[in-house]
């Protein structure tokens, strides 16, 4: 089924994105509404780190870019999925273990392949989901989060989006809790509530962006079962 969607993340994610969703057939609009800032002077810590963990791929470029990325290229990392792994590896991390799954998959597996105590630093987002330094934590792991990267919304709505939305979109996909609050905002602003809010369906990539967007109005919701990019696109030919 071809279907008419709206891709709002980051442009190196949307465009990775995009490109998955037309080779299924679809037509996709890249209308970024973040843009994600390295942290290049986050101070990560004297340490020492028995491993880093990740929970984005977005931490990738930010940690390739700090100024002691010498050193935490030589350390072993845990990343949360398939897609923030090989992002590590594209940096130049070259220990790299995929939990293939979500923060609770990544808990296990640290706790799986760690033993109890060590000191661990989760290169993070300024807002991320799911509390991984807690469930580390509660197995007696040391937890330093520092925060490298951020989101920052762009506050006015693209008009590549504002046309699409105006023509008529079947659907929009949001991928965390801050693009979800970021598209609420701008297709207000824009005056655009219905066609942006009522009218398309909604896939979300985990529960937090999907209880945003019902707090907003939004009846048409749609869950990814599992948070990878491949069960969120899995869901988009019954729309």
């Amino acid at each position: 089924m071809n279907v008419r969607l709206l891709l709002t993340r980051p442009k190196a994610d949307a465009e990775r994105t995009a490109a998955a969703l037309r080779a299924r057939g679809h037509n996709v609009v890249i209308a970024p509404l973040l843009h994600i800032e390295p942290i290049a002077d986050a101070d990560i810590g004297a340490g020492p780190w028995a491993a880093i963990l990740i929970t984005s791929a977005n931490a990738a470029p930010a940690a390739a870019a700090h100024g002691r990325a010498a050193e935490l290229r030589a350390l072993p990392v845990f990343a949360v999925g398939d897609r923030s792994a090989s992002a590590m590896r594209d940096a130049g991390f070259a220990q790299v273990t995929s939990a293939g799954g979500g923060v609770e998959d990544l808990a296990q597996l640290v706790a799986d392949r760690m033993k109890p105590g060590a000191q661990l630093l989760y290169l993070a987002g300024a807002e991320r989901s799911g509390d991984l330094a807690g469930a580390l934590g509660a197995r007696n792991f040391i937890i330093r989060t520092v925060v490298i990267y951020r989101a920052v919304a762009v506050g006015v709505l693209p008009r590549a989006a504002a046309v699409a939305l105006t023509q008529g979109v079947d659907g929009v996909l949001h991928f965390s809790r801050r693009s979800a609050e970021a598209y609420v905002h701008a297709v207000g602003t824009a005056g655009l509530g219905e066609a942006g809010l009522q009218k398309p369906a909604h896939f979300c990539l985990a529960a937090a962006a999907a209880e945003l967007l019902t707090r907003a109005g939004v009846r048409d919701i749609r869950v990814a079962p599992t948070p990878s990019e491949a069960a969120l696109i899995a869901l988009i030919p019954h729309a």
